[in-house]
């Protein structure tokens, strides 16, 4: 199943649902450090306090993506768990999947 398909065969919504202000307002925040490094670029800071500013924003997009891979597994790999062995091994191959693109 991808992520453009409907998921109503493993449950009505995805895990990140819950949290799905919480997650918007992170990344408006991040939105903002991204204005921010512009705007440094823009007006020539030191090129140290830049990259700083690219790591802060490195480590909250890997925070988000971790949140939402714990949401994953705890909903929908686990509501696959539960519809059975081919639901669930596609599931499992998904996550390793996600993690293979998130570890690289």
């Amino acid at each position: 199943m991808t992520s453009t398909e409907s998921d109503g065969d493993y449950h009505s919504h995805h895990g990140y649902i819950q949290d799905q202000d919480r997650y918007k307002a992170r990344l408006k925040r991040i939105e903002g450090q991204v204005r921010g490094i512009h705007r440094m670029i823009e007006e020539e800071q030191y090129c140290i306090d830049i990259l700083t500013q690219v790591s802060a924003v490195n480590s909250a997009l890997r925070n988000v993506a971790l949140g939402l891979l714990d949401d994953h597994m705890r909903h929908c790999v686990r509501d696959a768990v539960e519809e059975g062995d081919e639901a669930a091994e596609a599931k499992f191959t998904e996550v390793a999947d996600a993690i293979a693109r998130f570890a690289r």
